[in-house]
Order: structure tokens, then sequence, then C-alpha cells
């Protein structure tokens, strides 16, 4: 699966900006791609004032996403914020080239930020079905807690989309090498960069790791489109040569 990773420097609180710069990004990809990744908040970056920017599942963002998706012939992924039923939750939507829609709501909400505070958690992970991958789609803050990202579903792509500041980068690299190796799975990451306008400044450093840990592409600083090929026959083998998710551990997760 030929896989895309757009690594941008977000406009605060702008989407009709932001939908503007990732569409002429995506329309400079001249080979064929199966999957677009976009980052956390990728029509406003992470803003904990969702009303400024708050879209429905029928909006601009999500009509423009099924039609980028259907003209290109992939899946795009990323999250935005989104208003339903009185609340706002930071949602990341896996839109098909169908123009169907899976979504997933952050569940573990970033409190240092008052997250937590202005959007509503969500309640289960998802795993999409696509292209014969199995998909576990997750958001920035999700990576630090390993309990709910395990494998227990026999996923073959583990994608976090994130807005995670330079400060803490060593912890970003550190944790998406952990979930790559424990999960034996294939991990995304994708970052912005730039500074938004709290003067947090971010690097990117989004990658791609394959499930010994190794990279299949390194971290990144630079804005940028990246382009990756994971192949799941070699995740298979690997699999069947060492059988570690054998003797994972089974528990429950409770909902929030």
């Amino acid at each position: 699966m030929q896989v895309i990773l757009i690594q941008a420097p977000l406009i605060w609180e702008n989407p009709k900006l932001n939908r503007d710069y990732f569409e002429a990004r995506i329309n400079e990809i001249a080979s064929a791609v199966d999957l677009i990744v976009l980052p956390e908040m990728f029509t406003s970056g992470f803003t904990m004032s969702p009303e400024n920017v708050a879209e429905t599942m029928q909006g601009e963002t999500i009509t423009w996403l099924k039609v980028l998706a259907k003209a290109r012939n992939c899946a795009v992924t990323g999250s935005l914020v989104i208003k339903e039923n009185g609340n706002f939750y930071n949602r990341l939507v896996f839109v098909f080239p169908s123009g169907a829609i899976q979504f997933y709501d952050k569940r573990h909400l970033f409190t240092l930020a008052g997250e937590d505070k202005v959007y509503t958690s969500g309640g289960q992970k998802i795993v999409v079905d696509y292209l014969g991958w199995k998909i576990c789609p997750l958001i920035c803050y999700d990576l630090r807690f390993p309990a709910f990202s395990r494998n227990s579903e026999d996923y073959d792509l583990l994608i976090y989309v994130a807005s995670w500041p330079k400060n803490r980068t060593n912890a970003w690299d550190a944790l998406l090498k952990a979930r790559a190796i424990e999960n034996m799975s294939y991990a995304i990451g994708v970052n912005r960069t730039g500074t938004d306008a709290n003067g947090y400044e971010y690097i990117g450093h989004s990658q791609a790791v394959d499930f010994l840990g190794n990279y299949v592409l390194e971290p990144e600083e630079s804005e940028g489109i990246f382009t990756v090929v994971l192949d799941k026959e070699k995740l298979l083998e690997t699999r069947q040569k060492l059988g570690f998710l054998n003797d994972r551990d089974s528990f429950e997760i409770k909902n929030i």
C-alpha cells in the first residue's frame, strides 16, 4: 500500500485556507496513491476554541474530503473539530474513495491544555478495513496509552495524527517505535510544523516505522509530502516467524 504523509504549517483557525493549502499540495502528487494522511485538527490547528471552527458531518470540510477522495481514487484521513448533539469532538475521519466514512473521536483528551474541558471524549477505537489492510487510526495524546492501542484486533497499520510540540519530540519518536514493536504493526505518525497562535512550536517528525521498529521513513522536520510503501506480505511473514502476538495478554478497557 502506498501512503502519503503531508506535514504542514497549519493556518490558525482558518478552515478554508487550510483546505486550499492541502488541496494545492495534493494536486502536486503525480503518482497514484492509496491513502493520504493529514495532521490532527488539520483545518484549524490545535485550538481550545472549538466554537470558532466547528463543522458538522455535512459541512464544507467533509464534503471537500469526499470530493477529494473520489477524484484521487484514494482514502483520506485526518482529524478536525466536529459539533454534534451540542458537543464538540476532536474527530478523526477516514474517508473512502466511495465517499463512505468511518470516524473515531479522540479518547485521551490532552488535559495539560484543557482539551477535556471543551471537547467530549470518544469511547472506543475503530479498525478500518481498506484494500485488504486493517488500519487503526488514533490521535496524538493517545500515543501515550499503550493499553488502548494494544493490537487485540490483529490490525496491520497504526496511524497517529498529531499536533505534537517540539519540546516533547523525543517522546514522540520513542513511543511511535514502541507502539510498532509491541503491536507487531506498521506505525505511521503525521505531525504538523510551524508555530501556532499560542506560541507553541512544531517540528513535525512525521515518520513510518515497521513491525520490528525499523524506519520505513525517518523523521522529517521540513514541511512536505512524503511517500511510504508498506508491504503486508512481509508483515505477515514476520508475524508467522515471530509469534509474539500469540502471547499477548487479554484485558478489557472500560469506557471513561
